[in-house]
């Protein structure tokens, strides 16, 4: 499409985006529009649905310029993320600008001579005034020797693409090509189907051990269970029309080290690490922990396709890209939808009840030892995503809680206490607040008389307790009922002395938790903790060394009262510690297999 032979009030919106300068890190974006004014404002978002975070995507960009034909336009910035652009009404404009390209997240933009990524958001100016207007991607074949064998993969649909999926593809409006991200290089690829409906895996940077064939049997798996959870066991062709989507991506990074996701409507971006990855060598009915957490994130990514990226928090329709979206319903959308990511990993025949029980009161224990639990509501705790959560510090385990963790147990509890009642369950829940808003925006008052009429009561005590206060949550009580007994194990050394430690370079202080042994002692966040001296030991000459916190144990003994010789801003401090008693964990054990089967498996 031609922007100079298509009437300017329904031009496109068109963007080339080229592989500039592989070692530079630089792709290099082409905007073409018809100008509809004779002053255009261009402005680049400053964060990315789905992470709560202003980043400041514009801090990428360099050497901006405009023209119409040969003319060079003037460009004037405004504020950090808008441009000022002078332009004839009704002729075409074309802006040019590099953007480095270094992130190796989910969230932003790569380019080096092995691979290339990026989301919209970090490389594609909105022209304000014509962002609901159809957008179009080229991309093409890149020419550098090195890249020769890469492809393309993204949720966009193609209008003109070559074998390896370089060409055009069209968004609706801005808001679809932002949420479509776009992988490049010679990736590891299966496309399967799920019900019907197409899927694609991609996955980049994997390891010659990888096994491509039981992660995509296992996806299978995980997609069917929730399609089956959102629409019910639909005939396929009824399933098809009901699905949000006619087909999804999903963009698997594998690395060293590193562990994340961000779900979009038809696909989602992933990085695991290359050791999470399924091998062949491992046996199927043993997933190990690596495999099953990616597993996880599948799982929960893929659950965001409906709940986030279509139901989602009413202040989020639409997206204002270029400031703080708040909402207090984060609890709702990503702690519910981290409640379901392990319980579908169970009905999809991943893990069994034992494993999933493992993996609930991991969940438990992180939030009951998060002293923040205390101190902030989960609905004020998803109101601050923008300023706690995306930016931890070492005092955030003191001053705020995981939306998604706390989320996860509340989503559990409501879930427990409407099997118990005995009138609905959360699955219900769910699926009637999907026909109730059409899929689309929704309030907490949806969730309340949703709640209502299915459980046939009011539950905004509940909600006010366990979601708008700091107050604890029933969990024992409601999980006995459901046949899971808790025990009371001790504490591993790191939460019984209240702290956290990093043993890279040291035994150095990272956090230091609220209420705490540690805390009481005086210890502070980047202290180094050198030795300790016990009663016993001479004064002045005695002690031990400490390498790494376990070592403690080992010099200590039974001993209650020490001394802890610690380095701060080089000084050297002796501190009193005492070694604290009675503090326990979860753990999760089956007490009656008949309830607990009907309620893991829905």
């Amino acid at each position: 499409m031609n922007p100079q032979n298509t009437p300017h009030s329904a031009a496109p919106v068109q963007y080339r985006v080229e592989l500039h300068d592989l070692h530079a890190h630089l792709f290099r974006v082409v905007l073409s529009f018809v100008a509809d004014s004779d002053r255009t404002l261009l402005s680049l978002p400053v964060w990315i649905p789905g992470s709560y975070l202003v980043r400041e995507f514009s801090r990428n960009l360099q050497e901006m310029k405009a023209r119409q034909g040969r003319k060079a336009l003037s460009v004037q910035q405004i504020d950090k993320s808008t441009w000022s652009v002078q332009t004839t009404p009704g002729a075409a404009v074309e802006v040019s600008v590099d953007v480095a390209a270094r992130d190796a997240s989910v969230r932003t933009a790569w380019l080096d001579a092995e691979r290339a990524f990026f989301n919209a958001t970090s490389l594609c100016l909105r022209v304000q005034g014509q962002t609901e207007r159809a957008h179009t991607l080229h991309i093409p074949k890149p020419a550098q020797a090195c890249t020769q064998r890469w492809k393309l993969a993204t949720g966009l649909q193609a209008i003109k693409a070559d074998a390896r999926g370089f060409g055009q593809y069209v968004a609706a409006n801005y808001d679809e090509l932002a949420d479509a991200p776009v992988e490049m290089g010679d990736f590891w690829e299966a496309t399967f189907e799920v019900l019907g409906v197409p899927h694609r895996f991609v996955v980049s940077g994997a390891p010659a051990a990888f096994d491509g064939q039981r992660l995509v049997q296992d996806t299978q798996a995980i997609c069917e269970a929730e399609m089956r959870f959102w629409h019910g066991d639909l005939p396929v062709r009824a399933m098809r029309r009901a699905l949000p989507f006619e087909g999804y991506t999903f963009l698997l990074h594998a690395v060293d080290d590193g562990y994340g996701g961000l779900e979009h409507r038809n696909s989602t971006a992933l990085i695991c690490t290359r050791r999470d990855l399924p091998r062949a060598d491992t046996p199927t009915r043993n997933p190990g922990e690596g495999y099953t957490t990616l597993l996880g994130l599948i799982s929960h990514e893929y659950f965001h396709t409906w709940n986030v990226k279509r139901l989602r928090p009413a202040e989020f329709a639409p997206y204002r890209y270029d400031q703080e979206n708040y909402t207090e319903l984060l609890w709702f959308f990503e702690g519910f939808t981290s409640y379901y990511d392990d319980l579908l990993l169970h009905r999809a025949g991943l893990i069994d009840e034992a494993h999933y029980l493992k993996l609930l009161g991991k969940g438990i224990n992180q939030v009951l030892q998060t002293p923040g639990r205390l101190v902030q509501s989960v609905a004020k705790a998803s109101f601050d995503a923008w300023i706690k959560y995306y930016r931890p510090d070492e005092n955030t385990p003191n001053a705020t809680v995981s939306y998604y963790s706390k989320g996860a147990l509340v989503a559990l509890c409501l879930d427990l206490t409407l099997r118990r009642e005995g009138r609905t369950t959360l699955d219900a829940v769910m699926r009637a607040l999907w026909t109730r808003t059409q899929g689309g925006p929704m309030t907490e008052q949806d969730l309340a008389d949703v709640l209502q009429t299915l459980g046939q009561r009011s539950y905004a005590k509940e909600i006010k307790a366990w979601v708008h206060s700091t107050a604890e949550l029933p969990l024992r009580e409601l999980l006995q009922a459901h046949g899971v007994a808790t025990h009371d194990d001790p504490a591993q050394l790191a939460q019984r002395l209240g702290l956290r430690v990093s043993e890279a370079q040291g035994l150095v202080v990272k956090t230091v938790l609220r209420g705490g042994a540690a805390e009481k002692a005086g210890m502070a966040p980047g202290d180094e903790w050198l030795g300790v001296r016990l009663p016993s030991d001479k004064a002045q000459a005695g002690g031990w060394r400490l390498n790494k916190l376990d070592d403690l144990l080992l010099y200590a003994g039974s001993a209650r009262k020490l001394t802890a010789l610690v380095s701060r801003d080089r000084r050297l401090l002796e501190l009193p510690l005492v070694m604290p008693q009675g503090v326990t964990t979860w753990r999760l054990v089956t007490s009656d297999a008949k309830r607990l089967a009907a309620w893991l498996g829905g």
